[in-house]
This record gives structure tokens, C-alpha cells and sequence, in this order.
């Protein structure tokens, strides 16, 4: 995945990326170590505020004045410019409405959501993941997508961000930045060491998703205006594999897309919310309720402890197909596909509703990213925890060994050092911490984890 960051010369911003975008190198070859990308001349007068991942070999960027820049997309990989736009490796304006200002921005595998200043919704791209809105863009525009899975990505924003092979980072920052995770699904490359009963659960999950977004439902959808009830202000978003969250200035999440695993944490297996929905991830009589009893939370038949009591989420982050949400109490809540223990309840069931991952209540979460099929989070005391899919070691405990519950990241290079960040591309994760050094570890085909960075 590519790296963007950002780094400061004098008073200006600079964003560097790595990792794979096979519309900025002449032969689409991975770039191993940051590259600085400029902003257009037509920008002159502007700056880099902020980075917001990628999807499908694309990456995102936001200008000081608002806009919403695309880069890195070819026309020949599967890719749809209508979610990517047909930039290359010169970053231009995503063709949004000229008088809005976003503020936030997120891309899955195949559909990219943004917001304004204001808390409007924009949201484009894969059909299914696009609910019915008003259109602001000609339809003519309007492009296929690969219909090969294999061909998607998803991408996370953050101070770092990732996508199907690159990274991007902003560095140093003047505070660190909410964005949500995502991941994606890059070339295929399997390990000897997987279980074969998991490829085969994995496999047989691939194939129904194939068949539901087969012929025309592949087809991109322009940009349009995501319609919430009325007075909800959006603050944040998250794109998954094929499903959206946003979070309100209350607390509130709402998400739709699809939900066959439980991403939308409807307590069911609902193949499609068209519109947006509020997730029950609070326990309604727990407004105004003190942080003792927001830690207590309410347990299932199974004892596992549902929607914590608290005020309010916090952040939010969406994997390929699982959800994670942190509240205000520091609770940690996931909910989605569990085939590798992504959702951190100590096994591998997909879990329908908003869960407390209850191994680490007793401590006080800050932030948290997801990727293709792991979860990755921050305390407020800056330490590390991980849990899920680990293949390519996108965990960081030294093992390649899934985990289903959440370990806690201790390698000597990160001893007394403090997190302030967190991201996750398919199969790599990224931190910053509060004195701005960046760490990356997981999957490196595709350079994703910058060793060259300096």
C-alpha cells in the first residue's frame, strides 16, 4: 500500500507516499522509499492539510482550501474513474460541487465517502455501496468496475493511510487526526501455514460475494448527497469492503451497504441497507449516566457483554467486512466477520451485533483501525493491541499466528514510546507517535512498509 506523508519545510506541508500506485511510476513498479507529491500548478496558493488513504490503487488528499485530491489511478486495472477520477500521477481536484469544503474522506475497495465542513455527506462509486440520494454529477460519467474481488481495495485516512499498495502519511501534525481503516484485497498470495478449513470458509464467503455483485450491480454510481434524518451533522466516516459508517456529532453511528457478516451491526445478516441506518452501539438509558456505569455494560446469553453503557462513540473504523467503534468510556466494540478473530471475542464467529471486546475493558481506548481481516487500536496511555488475521505479521507481536483476542503490541522498538495514531492497510498497520515518528509492519511486497523511510 502506498504511504503519503507529510512533513514540514519551513511552514508548508509536504505529503510523501510508498507502497504501490501504478499510475505515478512509468512501469507501475512499487515505490520503495517516500516520494514527495506536489500539488498542481492550477493549486497554486493552496496546501496539504490532510491525507485519506485510497482505493483500488488510487490515493486521496485534502487541501488547505478544502479540496479533494485523487492521484495514482490508471485505466486498465480494474478501476472505475468515476471513483478513482482520471488523474494518474498528478493529483487534481475530485470533480465534487466547487462551493463545498470537505473536511473528511474515506475509500473502500471500490467507493470512496467524503464530508463537508458543514457534516453533508458525499459518497460514490460501487452501486450497492451508494444509497439512493440526489445525484450531483452527469450520469454519462459514469464507468464499470472489475468484476474480480481480487481487483478491489480498501483504504483507510489517517495521519497514515493505506490502500491496495501504498501508504500515505502526514508528518509532523499539528494534532493527530481521526480516520477511519480500511482494507484491501491486492494480488492474491496465499501461506503455507494457513488452515485449509479457513480457506475453505474463506473461499465459499468469496464466492457468494462474487455472485451478489455480478452483472450490472457492479456499475459505479456519481457523487451524491447522502440524506440522514433531519439535524443529524456527520463528523465522521469509514468505508469498508462494501459498507459505509458515519458517526454524528452525537455519537450516533448510522452505516449502510452490506451487511452479510454483520458490518452493519443490525444483529443480523442483512445482504443490503440501502439508506442509512442507526447502529445500536450505546444503550439508550445510559445518556447522562456517570463512567462507572458506562464501563458495566449489559452481557448476551453467551456472556459476552453487548452495547457498553456510555455516552457516546468516539471513533470508528471499518475493515473489509467488520466494524469497530471505540466509545467515550474508552470501551472497544466490534462487530462483523470473525473468521480470524478480527473481532477480538476470543473466537472465530461472526459476531451480528455491536460486542464489547471485553479482554481489554479495563483499559481505556483512544483510537483504532481495521484492515482486510485485523484490528488494530491505541490507549489513551499510547500502548498497542492487535488482534485478528496475521499472515504477513500485521499484527506486531513477532509471530504470524492469528489472534482472537487482543495482544498487546511490545516490540523493543516501540518501548516508551507513545501512539497518537493509528492505521491499517489489507495486511499492514502503521502508528504515529506523539513525538511524530512513524512505525509500519505487515505486508511489504509493494514496499507498503516504507523500510527505506528515514
Amino acid at each position: 500500500m502506498d504511504e503519503d506523508g507529510a512533513r514540514e519545510a519551513g511552514k508548508e506541508q509536504v505529503v510523501l507516499m510508498w507502497g504501490y500506485l501504478p499510475g505515478v511510476s512509468p512501469q507501475r513498479s512499487p515505490l520503495l522509499g517516500p516520494v514527495p507529491v506536489r500539488l498542481p500548478p492550477a493549486a497554486a496558493g493552496d496546501a496539504w492539510r490532510d491525507v485519506c488513504g485510497g482505493g483500488c490503487g488510487f490515493a486521496m488528499a485534502i487541501s488547505e482550501s478544502g479540496k479533494l485530491l485523487t492521484w495514482g489511478s490508471t485505466d486498465d486495472m480494474g478501476q472505475s474513474y468515476v471513483t478513482a477520477g482520471k488523474h494518474e500521477e498528478t493529483p487534481e481536484p475530485f470533480p465534487l460541487p466547487s462551493d463545498v469544503t470537505i473536511a473528511r474522506a474515506d475509500a473502500g475497495w471500490a467507493h470512496c465517502v467524503a464530508i463537508t465542513d458543514e457534516g453533508v455527506v458525499y459518497t460514490w462509486g460501487w452501486k450497492e455501496c451508494v444509497p439512493t440520494g440526489r445525484v450531483i454529477t452527469d450520469q454519462a460519467s459514469v464507468g464499470t468496475l472489475e468484476k474480480d474481488e481480487r481487483q478491489s481495495a480498501i483504504a483507510n485516512n489517517q495521519d497514515i493511510s493505506h490502500n491496495k499498495g501504498n501508504s500515505i502519511a502526514v508528518s509532523p501534525r499539528s494534532q493527530a487526526s481521526r480516520t477511519s481503516s480500511g482494507a484491501a484485497s491486492g494480488p492474491s498470495e496465499s501461506r503455507g501455514t494457513e488452515d485449509s478449513t479457513k480457506r475453505r470458509r474463506l473461499s465459499s464467503a468469496k464466492q457468494g460475494n462474487d455472485s451478489s455483485t455480478s452483472g450490472d450491480e457492479n456499475l459505479s454510481a456519481p457523487p451524491c448527497v447522502v440524506t440522514f434524518n433531519t439535524g443529524v451533522k456527520i463528523t465522521a466516516v469509514a468505508a469498508g469492503g462494501r459498507h459505509t459508517l458515519a458517526l454524528s456529532d452525537f455519537g450516533q453511528v448510522w452505516g449502510w451497504g452490506y451487511g452479510g457478516e454483520g458490518q452493519l451491526g443490525l444483529g443480523s445478516r442483512i445482504r443490503t441497507v440501502s439508506s442509512p441506518h442507526p447502529i445500536p452501539c450505546i444503550e439508550p438509558t445510559s445518556y447522562g449516566k456517570d463512567r462507572l456505569s458506562a464501563m458495566k455494560g449489559n452481557k448476551n446469553a453467551e456472556g459476552q457483554i453487548n452495547k457498553v453503557t456510555g455516552n457516546r462513540v468516539t471513533a470508528i473504523a471499518c475493515g473489509g467486512r467488520h466494524s469497530v467503534v471505540v466509545t467515550d468510556s474508552g470501551a472497544l466494540l466490534a462487530f462483523g466477520w470473525g473468521l480470524y478473530g478480527q473481532c477480538g471475542q476470543g473466537n472465530t464467529d461472526d459476531v451480528l451485533s455491536p460486542t464489547c471486546v471485553s479482554a481489554i475493558l479495563g483499559v481505556k481506548m483512544q483510537d483504532v483501525a481495521a484492515g482486510l481481516w485485523h484490528t488494530v487500536s491505541i490507549s489513551a496511555d499510547g500502548d498497542v493491541y492487535s488482534f485478528g488475521g496475521n499472515q504477513f505479521g500485521q499484527l506486531g507481536i513477532g509471530s504470524d499466528q492469528a489472534e482472537t483476542i487482543p495482544k498487546l503490541v511490545d516490540a523493543p522498538s516501540l518501548e516508551d514510546k507513545n501512539a497518537r495514531s493509528v492505521s491499517c492497510g489489507a495486511r499492514h498497520s502503521a502508528i504515529i507517535t506523539d513525538e511524530g515518528e512513524v512505525f509500519c509492519w505487515g505486508w511489504n511486497k509493494y514496499g507498503q512498509v516504507g523500510i527505506s523511510l528515514l
